[in-house]
């Protein structure tokens, strides 16, 4: 990659699609394994998640010693501190953004989590300064039409007028359940080709695994900011290949 800083947002207008949960899973996999410097503006005012989610893994580390001991391996191996993570208001992103550029030398990823509207003067000028958004969708009817729709009004609104920093718009398919027929999705994915949407070739199956954090069990952990998702749970998620589908995408 070059020494650019790459603004990148898991955004939709429809809750539940999951992105959140990528947004931390990808900026955790390229901050902890791909050796990639990483920080995340948390704007999902007023639960703002991540931040949420890294005070609890904090607490743990503090609190526990298994957490800790993992946290000073992890700090001996890859001489490198936990991402940065700051809360914003959407009007607000892009210049806690730039501060943050600032601050952390030689970022080489800044991951958005936005509200999910578009119907926000202000989010809408934020999505309009992100370099990459990948749109999360699930086979669900009501999801896919509000993803269909959200991703069309950036597409023909954004990037189609130049009027956006935008470079690429690409949908992922998140909560993939292996039991329900394939026809369902190709029927899905006709709908996303007829309004020329790119759709991710990694796919993101439906497990319990995505919800794994710390926790006082001290079993494998998969979403966490403070550290990678567990080797053994990483295979069969596929958040290694999509990692690297997105690194293909951005370093063209």
């Amino acid at each position: 990659m070059n020494k650019e800083t790459s603004y990148v947002a898991f955004s939709t207008q429809k809750g539940g699609a999951g992105k959140t949960t990528l947004t931390v899973l990808v900026a955790s996999y390229l901050h902890y394994v791909k050796g990639y410097n990483v920080a995340v503006v948390d704007c999902d005012f007023p639960q703002y998640s991540i931040h949420d989610m890294r005070r609890r893994d904090m607490k743990a580390v503090m609190e526990d010693d298994y957490y800790k001991m993992m946290a000073y391996e992890q700090l001996k191996r890859l001489k490198k501190k936990p991402y940065l993570i700051k809360c914003s208001r959407a009007e607000d992103a892009v210049e806690t953004a730039k501060s943050m550029t600032e601050q952390c030398e030689g970022l080489d990823f800044v991951f958005f989590d936005l509200p999910g509207t578009i119907n926000n003067p202000d989010v809408v000028r934020t999505i309009a300064r992100m370099d990459y958004i990948f749109t999360p969708i699930i086979a669900d009817r009501v999801v896919m039409e509000s993803s269909i729709k959200f991703a069309t009004i950036i597409k023909e609104q954004m990037v189609g007028t130049g009027k956006s920093d935008i470079k690429g718009l690409y949908l992922v398919w998140n909560m993939v359940d292996g039991r329900e027929k394939t026809d369902l999705y190709e029927a899905y994915e006709k709908a996303c080709k007829e309004f020329s949407l790119p759709v991710l070739k990694t796919f993101l199956p439906d497990s319990k695994r995505f919800r794994k954090e710390t926790a006082t069990e001290r079993k494998a952990l998969f979403r966490s900011t403070a550290f990678p998702a567990d080797r053994t749970l990483v295979r069969g998620s596929n958040i290694d290949k999509l990692v690297e589908e997105i690194i293909e995408i951005i370093k063209k």
